[in-house]
């Protein structure tokens, strides 16, 4: 009799050709790259470094595609948007000590945002492991310890036959949700010495589902059934998850009004008669969210940005489905589902009934409504023109990419995405210099589609080298780069706080000439011609610039009434 657990995948004749007579002069990097190519890569990101000089020779015997940048964080940043866009684990390769910690600000990025990074990286001679002072370049006493409070999870190759597994289990791991990036490092020493390993031919391997407990949404379903005034917070992870179409048909179905996080921009249609949209920093927001008897977060740890910096106080039942364990109740008491979204929201939909309330598209207008007198109130039309010209300019299927800056954080809480996993930003983790190097890496995922990246002058600057990668491989991507002088919000915050400012004040290059000196077409534009140069840059194929000259300013915050 035959088991199940008997069967093994036995070699075609052509594997075992290959196994039996691999070709020569393979060493330990090509391990690392056919293991890629076996699990499905295309395309890896990153920067060379003497240590890691082994992968990137095998990569010349390779079909994958390479995109080399010219800062190991900007590596990390565009293989971040390129594992949102494609929902695959993009390969990030770097090299041991400053290399490799260079790109910890991108890791920490990826994680809070839940994107899917397989970073590898070269390590000292195997001989330099395990804490000792060797005095190897590059040498750190435990390169690892740096990167586990960052990453999902860290594997340690210490031989050549360890490679393909480390690898598969590393790539299981950063696709399995939550998402994130996860971290392996190979000593300079494996990856330089000829392999009698045979090539490696398969990969495939399969992440771990996280269903909910079908007792816990079935209380759930319970409670949404017969509230009577529910409603529905959608966050990045129903973005990630793919759930925007399942987030959808439970609203209506519910009747119930939905808020979507600034990472979950797009999870809900923006002018959906249900749809609150963006506005979390606001207290008629938070006011109706509290009002909710029942309130459904999916997606969401609720955290500092998520809950107008945690002045959110729910007076109602709180359901929470989150595929982080670490963010399930963190803040707040609730019925704690940890569950991917699209599972739980499949479960939910199996099980909840359905409600009437004719009243819910009256009580979001009424939000809104107040919302926008709120920020009439304020004479801010220059900023709402300018976020309108972009919004104008961005055709509805491309994505955008956004720094941290002024126009950023106007573009959470009140720019259309117009669709699921078109709207990134670095609110995640909050570090400066995402928007760019972000952008190339998804330019690089789709090439059908123009893609936007937005900065502010004292941010551009962190990736400005980056306008040699785009001309290198001719990405289409447009950056455009709001100059008010300086670190803008800071000024702000600075002068509301201290009275005057500190240190927020920036000499800048001339960033048309400049680009141009790149080879990059740039446009100085005006807020007046903004949405029409802006469109012709996206429209004309490859790289460029568009300089916006302005001082803009925030909405005044709600949470410290």
């Amino acid at each position: 009799m035959t088991h199940d657990h008997d069967l093994v995948l036995r070699p075609t004749a052509a594997q075992t050709e290959a196994a039996l007579n691999p070709p020569p002069g393979r060493n330990g990097g090509d391990l690392v790259v056919e293991t890629l190519a076996g699990l499905g890569a295309t395309t890896v990101f990153g920067l060379p470094g003497q240590h890691a000089l082994g992968m990137f020779d095998a990569l010349r015997r390779s079909d994958l595609r390479y995109i080399g940048l010219r800062v190991e964080n900007n590596a990390g940043f565009a293989a971040d948007a390129y594992g949102r866009i494609t929902g695959e684990a993009a390969p990030l390769l770097l090299s041991t000590g400053p290399g490799a910690l260079t790109s910890l600000a991108a890791l920490q990025e990826a994680r809070a945002a839940s994107a899917p990074v397989l970073a590898i990286s070269s390590q000292v001679p195997t001989a330099g492991l395990g804490g000792g002072r060797h005095g190897y370049l590059h040498e750190l006493p435990d390169q690892a310890a740096s990167f586990r409070g960052v990453v999902k999870s860290v594997h340690t190759v210490r031989t050549q036959s360890q490679i393909p597994s480390a690898i598969a289990e590393a790539w299981t791991s950063a696709l399995t949700a939550p998402h994130g990036p996860v971290w392996v490092e190979i000593p300079q020493d494996v990856l330089l010495a000829e392999t009698p390993i045979p090539v490696v031919t398969g990969g495939d391997t399969f992440p771990e589902e996280l269903p909910p407990r079908p007792e816990l949404t079935a209380v759930a379903a319970d409670l949404l059934t017969r509230a009577q005034r529910p409603a529905i917070i959608a966050g990045g992870g129903v973005v990630r998850a793919d759930a925007s179409k399942k987030l959808r048909q439970l609203a209506e179905r519910l009747q119930a009004p939905v808020v979507t996080t600034f990472g979950g921009k797009g999870a809900f249609p923006w002018t959906h008669p249900l749809s609150l949209q963006s506005w979390l920093e606001d207290r008629h927001t938070t006011d109706f969210l509290e009002d909710a008897d029942v309130l459904l977060v999916v997606g969401s740890g609720l955290g500092e940005l998520s809950s107008n910096y945690h002045t959110f106080t729910p007076r109602g039942r709180v359901i929470q489905i989150e595929a982080d364990l670490g963010k399930l109740e963190s803040n707040h008491p609730a019925l704690g589902v940890h569950a991917d979204a699209r599972l739980a929201l499949q479960a939910l939909l199996e099980t909840v009934g359905e409600r009437t309330d004719p009243a819910a598209p009256e009580r979001v207008r009424a939000v809104l409504d107040k919302v926008r007198e709120r920020i009439a109130s304020q004479e801010l039309t220059l900023e709402q023109d300018v976020l309108a010209a972009v919004r104008g300019a961005l055709p509805p299927g491309a994505p955008s990419f956004w720094d941290m800056t002024i126009l950023a954080y106007w573009a959470w809480s009140a720019f259309d995405a117009k669709a699921p996993n078109t709207m990134h930003s670095a609110q995640g983790a909050g570090g400066l210099g995402y928007g760019f190097p972000a952008a190339l890496g998804a330019a690089a995922a789709d090439p059908t589609h123009p893609v936007l990246a937005v900065s502010g002058d004292g941010g551009a600057l962190y990736s400005i080298a980056e306008l040699a990668t785009a001309r290198q491989y001719d990405l289409n991507v447009t950056w455009l780069i709001v100059d008010d002088g300086g670190y803008g919000i800071l000024r702000e915050y600075m002068t509301d706080a201290f009275g005057e400012p500190t240190a927020t004040e920036l000499t800048r290059p001339d960033y048309v000439a400049l680009a141009e000196s790149f080879g990059v077409p740039g446009v100085r534009t005006s807020p007046q011609t903004l949405e029409a140069d802006l469109a012709k840059a996206l429209a004309a194929p490859g790289p460029s610039v568009v300089v916006l000259p302005a001082v803009l300013r925030m909405f005044a915050p709600t949470h410290l009434d």
